[in-house]
């Protein structure tokens, strides 16, 4: 028996069908009715010849209740899964039938039925906000041919096409906005509320809402690589990556289970032939209660039901974890590195001076600077084009080289031109002055000679001081790595508040230097969280204990390569995810805690004759029951 196993085979219906509250309600209301009528008339009905009205009245409502517990504990027989509780319940009822115990046999099915009844309820909650997500599927796209809109299916539209969104519209496919502005609405794929201004030149995320006005957008990614699609993968593979606690489980019940049966057997049998004055009957019914109260049913249940309330709590609040194993690493994450560019500051970069040198003009460095970075996706690079303002011919640049952790070179107009930081200059012996700014600094120099350098500020994001601070209440140790030279990484970490961090680092220094602390965190047994904005980030993320990305919807090496993505730009959301993940790690122990002390508890009262099937009854389903809330609660 294995926990999906149970769970999957106890709620059958749920899974093929959408969860109907009048549905299920109306073979219990009438399985319940008849056994009322049963205990309300026991003595007449049990008075027929042959207790025909007895079980004339409670055997419909037996298999009312208990037909899918007999089918399914028959199907798992045929195929090798005996041990589960739909065979413990089987045999318990069965059992109590052949010794004329009726009404506990309904009541032992009824009963369980109600529980299951709360379980696709809350089951049902749980999904609701990643159901969410399914509802922001686009069906239709209006595909722009000149003058004319076709609506057609968003997986036959392809790359580079042009497709019209009108007001109330969900935004399709990926692209960018050609035309047009508007308000959408990004909670389906954020969590937030607050509507979101796009403009001309901007990009669209499938998923979006769009509110006001009408937009023209090129498709910049088919439907199968569209963000929402993406997002629904990683939400419906999430359950294939179980937390230990889970394997645990199935581990458990696997063993468990036989020996249950075992004991039972032992029950009913030993003492008979070994006490003297012990009845066949008397221990035969104490080994029924045995079974009953055995069944793992709120383990089985709650345990993933914990974990999928964890996955979707968080997903509510733009927070997607690809699995309950990462609720758990998150849980015992003890020290987080931060990446700074768009993770701790917003990534929009704009130059603030301009120092030419060697006669060059401020406007001719700019020019040349924004020449170089033409075909950069960098930031920095973007920067220094939009300041520069004009269109730039991309057909002057020739041998175009990107260095990582330095910067470009390239020939123009038979120059040899570098653009980078103090790094590159060293590298390629360039002489210059040394200078200390506050700023991200781009140096650029021709043929071998210095001929300037642009400064370039980025912000804090507006909540990173509270993200660390709200780390820092956690206990957990603030880390940051940078590439950008010591000067900005001074203030940055001074103005927050961090505990460390490195500056001047290439991308293999970021893996070197978070190696060296997970290298000290093993001693302490925490794990170590790396957040990063998933474009240059994806060796770190992969490395790290828990992968996190910042606002990496639009980012592929994000999706691919983290374990929690978080929706929006917030730093914010980082601390947030670790006390989800402690909240339901500490529900899903509170669970198991409960589950076995009441177990433990009523199998003793039931071997020694004290609990009877009702107590029996009443002690499996109300385990279940309150595991189910008690795992409902992560949610809110």
């Amino acid at each position: 028996m294995s926990a999906s196993h149970t769970h999957g085979d106890c709620c059958d219906h749920q899974d093929r069908h959408q969860f109907s509250l009048r549905k299920a309600l109306i073979p219990i209301a009438v399985s319940a009715l008849l056994f009322v009528i049963g205990l309300l008339f026991n003595k007449a009905l049990n008075n027929t010849p042959y207790s025909v009205g007895e079980y004339a009245v409670l055997i419909p409502a037996y298999l009312i209740s208990g037909w899918s517990v007999l089918i399914t504990a028959g199907r798992n027989i045929l195929r090798g899964r005996i041990f589960d509780e739909n065979f413990l319940m089987a045999i318990a009822t069965l059992g109590a039938i052949a010794i004329h115990e009726l009404p506990e046999a309904v009541a032992v099915m009824l009963f369980f039925q109600i529980g299951e009844l709360f379980q696709d309820y809350s089951v049902g909650r749980s999904r609701r906000s990643i159901k969410a997500l399914l509802e922001v599927r686009p069906d239709t796209a209006n595909l722009k041919l000149g003058d004319q809109v076709r609506e057609v299916d968003p997986k036959s539209i392809n790359i580079g096409d042009l497709i019209l969104i009108r007001p109330g519209e969900k935004v399709p496919l990926d692209g960018e906005i050609l035309s047009g502005q508007s308000q959408v609405d990004t909670s389906a794929l954020t969590g937030e509320s607050v509507p979101r201004t796009v403009v001309t030149g901007e990009t669209v995320l499938s998923g979006m809402i769009n509110q006001s006005g009408v937009l023209t957008v090129r498709v910049t990614k088919p439907f199968a690589e569209s963000s929402i699609s993406r997002i629904l993968e990683l939400v419906e593979n999430a359950s294939s990556k179980k937390a230990n606690t889970e394997k645990f489980i199935t581990r458990f019940a696997r063993y468990y289970t036989p020996v249950v049966v075992v004991l039972s057997l032992a029950v009913a049998i030993l003492p008979p032939l070994l006490i003297a004055g012990a009845t066949q009957a008397e221990w035969t019914y104490r080994a029924l209660v045995l079974l009953v109260i055995s069944c793992p049913c709120g383990l089985v249940i709650s345990i993933p039901l914990g974990y999928f309330g964890g996955v979707g709590g968080a997903a509510k609040r733009g927070i997607l974890v690809k699995g309950s194993v990462f609720l758990d690493a998150l849980a015992q994450v003890k020290t987080v590195v931060f990446d700074k560019t768009g993770t701790l500051t917003q990534g929009n970069f704009r130059v603030t001076d301009v120092i030419s040198e060697n006669g060059f003009t401020q406007s001719q460095l700019l020019a040349l600077a924004a020449q170089v970075e033409s075909q950069s996706n960098h930031p920095v690079a973007q920067s220094i084009r939009q300041a520069h303002g004009k269109s730039v011919h991309k057909s002057g640049v020739q041998e175009y080289e990107e260095i990582a952790g330095h910067g470009i070179i390239a020939r123009i107009e038979e120059r040899t031109v570098l653009a980078g930081n103090d790094r590159l200059l060293h590298r390629e012996s360039i002489p210059h002055d040394v200078c200390i700014v506050e700023g991200t600094v781009t140096h650029l120099a021709v043929d071998g000679e210095y001929t300037g350098r642009i400064v370039i500020e980025d912000e804090l994001k507006e909540d990173a001081i509270a993200a660390i601070q709200a780390l820092h209440l956690q206990g957990i140790q603030t880390v940051m790595l940078t590439g950008d030279n010591q000067a900005v990484a001074d203030r940055i970490a001074h103005t927050l508040g961090l505990d460390q961090y490195r500056a001047e680092l290439l991308p293999e220094g970021k893996v070197a230097a978070l190696e060296e602390i997970l290298d000290r965190a093993s001693h302490t047994q925490g794990k170590v969280a790396f957040v990063g904005d998933g474009i240059n980030d994806a060796p770190v993320i992969a490395r790290a204990d828990v992968g996190m990305a910042m606002g990496g919807l639009g980012s592929d090496a994000a999706i691919e390569t983290a374990d929690v993505v978080i929706m929006t730009d917030a730093p914010s959301k980082v601390a947030e995810a670790i006390a989800i993940a402690q909240r339901t790690l500490q529900i899903v122990w509170q669970n198991i805690i409960l589950a076995m002390t009441v177990k433990a508890i009523f199998i003793g009262l039931g071997a020694v004759g004290v609990a009877t099937l009702w107590e029996a009854v009443f002690a499996d389903v109300g385990v279940a029951l309150l595991a189910i809330f008690n795992a409902g609660r992560i949610l809110r």
